[in-house]
């Protein structure tokens, strides 16, 4: 599987912040905090989570507030809110653009773009130093209705290819192989959500003895790392280990330079 595209530290303004692109769909990511948060949302032993999602187009709806909710409760999952308490952390992310055949493709868009939305949030957290109790990877598998092999991480085009969709199922697992999510739509029996909870998994966290592989490179015009989106990654978990190993060596080269 080609892992993601992706820069992080760029915006200036925010604390953390992070552009993924991956199968068409490309969103930035920007993270405030901890900051200072308002009287009647202060929580006394605890930081406060506020996840905002921006559609492409227009303004946000149902669908938005639905992601945003699913967002938030898998990030709380991993964020140390004990550890900052008193404080608000304030995820933003903007959906830059989607693929032209996604509205053709016959599946919950919502789904389809969970997992893009996951990992924005967690690279603009890692990008902040916010404290993170593990990392996670997500990934969506497709099951077509035709009698054959479920799609992993599919594009939208092979989506249209594969119509109809008779059900989509996106998972969250993290560093140590715990779900963190489990969504489903469409019709399914608990054999296939089996079977595609097994693919997911395997693609998150692969197997324990694989080796790295996945690329990153540091723009050596500024201080924003870029991924390299041309490298194959046998799991996502080895690629966003070898994204914040890269990420501690960026920031630590000033002990090299004295």
């Amino acid at each position: 599987m080609v892992v993601p595209t992706v820069t992080l530290t760029h915006l200036n303004r925010a604390d953390g912040s992070a552009t993924y692109t991956h199968n068409g769909y490309s969103i930035i990511g920007a993270v405030n905090g901890p900051i200072e948060v308002q009287r009647r949302d202060e929580l006394p032993e605890e930081a406060a989570i506020e996840v905002n999602l921006r559609p492409a187009a227009g303004v946000g709806s149902p669908r938005e507030r639905h992601l945003e909710t699913l967002v938030h409760n898998t990030l709380r999952s991993i964020i140390l809110t004990q550890s900052i308490p008193r404080t608000l952390v304030q995820i933003t992310l903007q959906v830059r653009s989607l693929p032209e055949e996604d509205s053709t493709a016959g599946i919950n868009t919502s789904l389809s773009l969970l997992p893009h939305l996951l990992h924005t949030a967690l690279l603009a957290l890692l990008s902040a130093s916010i404290p993170l109790s593990t990392t996670l990877t997500s990934v969506m598998v497709a099951q077509p209705a035709s009698p054959s092999s479920a799609l992993l991480s599919p594009t939208a085009n092979q989506l249209l290819r594969a119509k109809p969709i008779r059900s989509v199922h996106v998972f969250a697992f993290s560093g140590k192989r715990k779900m963190l999510l489990s969504e489903s739509e469409g019709s399914f029996s608990y054999e296939d959500w089996n079977e595609a909870c097994q693919m997911a998994e395997e693609t998150c966290c692969g197997e324990d003895d694989s080796e790295d592989q996945g690329g990153i490179k540091l723009d050596v015009e500024g201080d924003a790392m870029e991924i390299d989106a041309q490298a194959e990654a046998e799991s996502l978990d080895k690629w966003l280990r070898s994204v914040v190993k890269r990420k501690v060596e960026h920031e630590q080269r000033w002990r090299s330079a004295t």
